[in-house]
């Protein structure tokens, strides 16, 4: 879960250290490939896919497209009245 407001990467490292019961060093290595990551697949062109959360897709401006979420009930349709 992430805090409201704005946090800072020492404060988002710590957080996920706590979180994955690991250091708060290795958290932020982790945070870094995952960033690296992204700005290679975008800067060579590739969308960068964020499960849970959207796209970002390339380009002179990068965009980011928010996953589109199904409504909780047709998500987990219920045989109502069956």
């Amino acid at each position: 879960m992430l805090l409201s407001g704005r946090m800072k990467k020492a404060e988002l490292a710590n957080h996920e250290a706590r979180r994955q019961r690991v250091a708060p060093g290795d958290a932020a290595d982790q945070m870094d490939r995952v960033v690296n990551r992204i700005i290679r697949a975008l800067r060579s062109g590739r969308p960068a896919e964020l499960p849970g959360l959207g796209t970002i897709q390339p380009g002179k401006r990068w965009i980011f497209h928010p996953e589109k979420r199904k409504h909780p009930a047709e998500a987990n349709p219920k045989n109502h009245g069956q």
